[in-house]
């Protein structure tokens, strides 16, 4: 099962958006929102040994980050994690300690 099957009145973004907006696909989370987001889709690329993670820009267009684990989609507020980042002194974050700071996070099992 693919996140975006999770969503209606799907859009997917085109190039120039990917590129410029970094965002990947927008619609309304099925059950949990009446609201039309955008989310960044960028998946989980290994930095170095034993090193997973994900890039994020500053100048995201995206309203959500999904963040994708083995049974669930955990996604983050895009505007409350660049204020995160910004007044922290770190550049890396796991995804326990930013579920534990946000106040906006919503996570969805792959099966439900």
């Amino acid at each position: 099962m693919k996140f975006v099957d999770k969503l209606d009145n799907v859009n997917y973004a085109s190039s120039k958006e990917i590129q410029d907006e970094l965002w990947h696909v927008e619609g309304i989370i099925r059950n949990r929102t009446n609201q039309k987001l955008k989310f960044d889709l960028s998946p989980v690329i290994k930095f170095k040994e034993n090193d997973f993670g994900k890039v994020g820009y500053f100048k995201s267009k995206a309203d959500k980050m999904v963040f994708e684990t083995i049974n669930q989609w955990i996604i983050f507020d895009t505007e409350e994690l660049h204020n995160y980042v910004k007044s922290s002194n770190k550049r890396d974050f796991n995804i326990d300690e930013l579920l534990n700071n946000l106040s906006w996070n919503l996570i969805i099992d792959k099966v439900e």
